[in-house]
């Protein structure tokens, strides 16, 4: 039984369905009281439907059960039948979906219009008044308070789903930046490796050219000198290269551009974190290198802003392509650090943002603004070839 709980949360068509079938039973336990049978059946049949999609389409069944409410009453009233639809009940079904699901607000709209139909359905239909609103009160408040309390947990539920994600994302990117890290180290010993073997090889060559005529024992040493520096110059890449046999797989890159961006943003939204981007500029059309810096230094600031920004922090992140670099300016709220802040920070973000930034030539400033706001402010070259000298 607890296995197939389980399934029905995945599946809200159809425990929404079950529910809706249910109604229809109940409301045809009172098919005895009418004289209107084909009408009430009719009524009967369309009130479960609305249930059926509330998780699905929650603000439209809402207006479509009220508007069905509505019609029945006006209905009820025109043929004379007093005869109650037990499946109305619906009506704080619909209270209680907009409220946890959708907001206050849209539940606010839909208690005044359940009002406006209780009281045509008092007036009209000649129901006992405080009966029928003692009921009717205590029924929708019910709702709304089930509602609040659910609304209240699945929240909960969502933003610790939505911090343990940014969580494994940040130790999966700190994972990807210590190999990144180690195969730039390997680069460098290659680019040492292949330069100063050409390079030799290269004045060697020159050398032999000259001396090919006048002083073949000369040419010959320098011949050999090639040789050799080759052979050990290969053995070199042999072996560095063989340190770079294991690659990530495409879908394990971080991506990159306006995408990358947009999605880092969107998992810091679900954390709570209330961020507002602006993109200017053809930012997709970059130097991959450029694009990851701008990706890493918005990624860093923002998971920054949410571990020391307070209870409700805000951020804007604003990134700008120039004609001769990217500004990218990452300001939050600033505040009080949360001491019970699920996400630790090993302190070396910002030594990370300078190193990257100095890596490709560009500028950071960091620090706290006049408005007690904490601004992350980055320039980075969009040239590297003459940021590299």
């Amino acid at each position: 039984m607890r296995r197939f709980s389980l399934w029905l949360r995945g599946k809200p068509l159809v425990a929404d369905s079950i529910l809706a079938f249910g109604l229809l039973l109940l409301d045809l336990t009172a098919l005895g009281d009418t004289d209107q049978k084909a009408v009430y059946l009719v009524v009967g049949g369309l009130l479960p439907i609305p249930v059926a999609f509330r998780r699905i389409y929650p603000r439209a069944t809402a207006a479509i059960m009220l508007g069905l409410a509505l019609c029945t009453t006006l209905l009820s009233y025109v043929l004379d039948d007093k005869a109650m639809h037990p499946a109305l009940i619906a009506l704080g079904i619909m209270l209680y979906t907009l409220v946890a699901y959708v907001g206050r607000r849209e539940g606010m709209l839909l208690l005044a219009g359940l009002v406006l139909d209780s009281t045509l359905s008092t007036l009209l239909l000649d129901q006992p008044v405080w009966s029928t609103v003692a009921f009717i009160s205590l029924y929708y408040a019910l709702c709304w308070t089930l509602a609040e309390f659910n609304g209240a947990r699945h929240a909960y539920d969502a933003e610790v789903a939505a911090r343990l994600a940014v969580a494994d994302y940040d130790r999966e990117r700190r994972t990807h930046d210590a190999v990144a890290l180690e195969r730039t180290r390997i680069a460098r010993e290659l680019h040492d490796v292949v330069a100063h073997a050409v390079s030799v090889i290269i004045v060697q060559a020159d050398g032999a050219k000259y001396a090919l005529r006048h002083d073949p024992d000369i040419a010959e040493q320098a011949v050999t000198t090639i040789a050799s520096t080759g052979r050990e110059a290969l053995r070199e890449l042999r072996r560095t290269v063989a340190l770079l046999r294991t690659e990530h797989a495409p879908d394990q890159l971080p991506q990159h551009g306006t995408a990358g961006i947009a999605r880092v943003v969107e998992m810091m939204r679900g954390t709570g974190l209330a961020v507002e981007l602006e993109l200017t500029g053809d930012i997709d059309d970059i130097a991959p290198e450029v694009s990851l810096g701008v990706h890493r230094i918005v990624q860093e600031s923002l998971t920054n802003t949410l571990r020391h920004a307070g209870a409700h922090p805000k951020a804007w992140v604003r990134v700008h392509r120039r004609d001769s670099d990217v500004l990218v300016e990452v300001t939050d709220s600033g505040g009080v650090p949360m001491h019970d802040n699920p996400i630790k920070g090993s302190g070396l973000g910002l030594v990370g943002m300078r190193e990257r930034i100095a890596v490709l030539g560009g500028a950071l400033d960091v620090g706290r603004a006049a408005d007690g706001a904490w601004r992350v402010r980055a320039t980075i070259p969009l040239d590297q070839e003459r940021a590299d000298y």
